[in-house]
Formats: C-alpha cells, sequence, structure tokens
C-alpha cells in the first residue's frame, strides 16, 4: 500500500509539473507566437473552422516548432498522468461502485479524446495550406469531449474534497 501511495504521489507531482510547465511556458509561447491567439488545447469549448484557420495563418515557424516539438512532447504524457491521479482520487474518495465507475471511465475518456486533439492538432499543423473541415472538427470534437469529461471528473473530485474536509473539521 505504501508503494501505491508513493507511486500515485509521483504521478501527482509529475502531472502538476507538466502542467505548469505547459501552461507557463510552451502554451504562452504558443500563443505569442500567433500573435496572441489561443493554442487549440486551451479552447475548452471548441473552434470553427475559420478560427483555426486565423490561428494556423497567425502561428510563425518557431511557433509550430513549439507546438510540434515542446508542446507535443509534455503532452505525450500529461494526459495519462491527468487520468491516473483522477482516477486514484475517485477510487479513494467515492464508495459507490456506480459512482466510481462512470468518473473513472470520464476520466479516461477524457485522456483518450486528449490524445485523439494532440493528433488532430499535430495534423493541422502539418498540412500544407487551408486545413481541411473535417480535420478542425474532428480536433475541435476532440478538444471538446476531453474537457467536459475531465472537468466533470475535476469537480466531483473537488466537491467530495469539500465534503471530507468539512466533515473532518466537525469531527475536530
Amino acid at each position: 500500500m505504501k508503494t501505491l501511495r508513493a507511486i500515485y504521489w509521483a504521478v501527482f507531482a509529475l502531472a502538476l509539473g507538466l502542467y505548469a510547465v505547459m501552461v507557463s511556458t510552451t502554451l504562452p509561447e504558443i500563443s505569442h507566437a500567433a500573435g496572441g491567439l489561443t493554442p487549440f488545447d486551451l479552447r475548452p469549448t471548441g473552434y470553427s473552422v475559420e478560427e483555426a484557420r486565423q490561428f494556423l495563418s497567425a502561428l510563425n515557424g518557431q511557433g509550430r516548432e513549439t507546438y510540434l516539438g515542446q508542446q507535443a512532447a509534455l503532452d505525450r504524457i500529461y494526459p495519462a498522468a491527468l487520468a491516473f491521479v483522477l482516477s486514484g482520487a475517485v477510487w479513494v474518495l467515492f464508495r459507490s461502485w456506480v459512482l466510481r465507475t462512470m468518473l473513472i471511465v470520464a476520466s479516461c475518456v477524457g485522456m483518450v479524446f486528449d490524445y485523439a486533439e494532440n493528433a488532430k492538432v499535430a495534423a493541422m499543423l502539418n498540412e500544407p495550406g487551408l486545413v481541411g473541415v473535417d480535420t478542425v472538427q474532428a480536433a475541435s470534437t476532440a478538444t471538446v469531449i476531453k474537457s467536459v469529461s475531465t472537468a466533470c471528473v475535476m469537480v466531483a473530485v473537488l466537491v467530495a474534497l469539500g465534503v471530507a474536509g468539512a466533515k473532518w473539521w466537525r469531527a475536530r
């Protein structure tokens, strides 16, 4: 049990560190390289074909390199680490097997669609000329599903932590 706990907290630290690097370094660099436009990863409600084309035409070569290089490397590990951390929190905080299963599945759905989003974003970044409508719609849909799934699990975990904290506080 101690080993599993140590692994959990190591992955938690990894996920947190990866997220911190992305939001403080690579994603701001990409946004700056696109004239201040928001990178695809940070658009939880998705984006239209016109918005995607606008971002891609504004993105300079260095920004494209950062997106396909450093950001992609971080985002190869982050979705799995986040799903592991959320699933572990769900396992500990929820007793209902139905709720546990639903939330763990949702965290895995978020991970799968994050990887799908990453693949489609890479395809858009590598597509010469005007990016295809199907590619943009697939990327945007993956972004929305990733965002909704992950947000649902995060909210459930935060509520459960709040309830557990309140119970602990009252028991003191």
